[in-house]
């Protein structure tokens, strides 16, 4: 039979009787298509996956910027993340268009940033304290207060919903807008983007805010902090690995798997390593956490339940596939 979907309890933070565990997370997405509001008033603040591995408050910027920084960092500032995107115009509403498709080198973001920068700081009342190719760094100051949302929940996706709101104090919303028009207005007419338009690719049109928080209010669930090894691609697992001094990598270590946690974008291809594992006992259990509907699921695998149900006794039973345990 299928694993047993179970309630969370402490025996999925910590394995029973220092049992070697691998734990895989996928993605999730929104439960429903809120574009359409569903008499809600806003979105969810956050991914599934975002609130699960940072807590209801969500504070990605924080965490980003400790990932891709050496520099200290001050856990009860506010800290803004901005991205310079791509606005596509449909015929009735703009769409977001996620980072991976719009091809932004580290010069362009340096030269794009460079002429924003006066407008930024002044606005922010405080200097941009790091930039990288895809992701600029500002205390938050007087937009502390704004509601925000990732590009990765916002992408292709009408942005009438998913721009920043006024959460306590009214009008931090209306003086953000004021300040992204006036950088679409500079880079409307930016050398970078005339290059860019000649290459046919997208211009960067626009900036986006988003996970405004600080470090305090970071809230990671035990299978996090109890990992000896974080994996994946997101720097916003580098940026937990550093805040609770865990190792790091991009990449799984196949001869390293017990208490290994990993967020993966194609589980599919790593299940045939972790399901070979757990047949010859290298590992004993492999906790998957994922998020059908918007809901947080945990199961648990083991080599007793890793083979397909079969009538036919004579026969090999067969190790489920990925898809099997996916559809479930």
């Amino acid at each position: 039979m299928p694993p047993k979907i179970r309630e969370m309890t402490a025996n999925f933070n910590s394995p029973k009787n220092g049992a070697k565990r691998f734990t895989l997370m996928v993605s999730g997405e929104d439960a429903l298509d809120l574009e359409d509001g569903q008499g809600l008033s806003s979105p969810p603040i956050g991914l599934p996956h975002e609130r699960f591995l940072l807590g209801n408050a969500v504070p990605i910027a924080p965490v980003l910027l400790l990932g891709q920084s050496s520099q200290a960092i001050n856990p009860q500032e506010y800290i803004a993340c901005l991205q310079p995107v791509h606005l596509h115009a449909t015929r009735d509403h703009l769409v977001l268009m996620s980072q991976d498709q719009v091809d932004l080198t580290t010069e362009e973001s340096k030269l794009l940033l460079k002429t924003a920068l006066p407008f930024i700081e002044e606005d922010f009342q405080s200097k941009v304290v790091f930039e990288g190719q895809y992701y600029w760094f500002i205390p938050a100051g007087p937009f502390t207060g704004l509601s925000t949302h990732s590009v990765d929940q916002a992408h292709g996706r009408n942005i009438d919903w998913w721009m920043p709101r006024d959460s306590d104090v009214p009008g931090i919303a209306k003086r953000w807008r004021k300040l992204q028009n006036e950088i679409q207005m500079l880079w409307h007419i930016d050398p970078v983007n005339e290059a860019r338009e000649q290459r046919g690719l997208p211009s960067i049109n626009s900036l986006w805010i988003s996970g405004i928080g600080k470090l305090a209010d970071l809230d990671a669930p035990e299978v996090i902090q109890h990992a000896s090894c974080l994996c994946g691609s997101h720097p916003l697992l580098a940026g937990l690995a550093k805040h609770y001094q865990i190792n790091y990598s991009t990449t799984i270590k196949p001869q390293d798997l017990s208490q290994t946690f990993a967020w993966s974008e194609d589980p599919a291809a790593i299940w045939p390593l972790l399901s070979q594992a757990l047949s010859e006992k290298r590992l004993d259990e492999v906790l998957i956490i994922d998020f059908p509907l918007g809901k947080k699921r945990l199961r648990i695998f083991t080599s007793k339940n890793l083979l397909k149900p079969s009538w036919m006794f004579w026969k090999t039973s067969e190790v489920l596939t990925w898809q099997e345990i996916a559809q479930q």
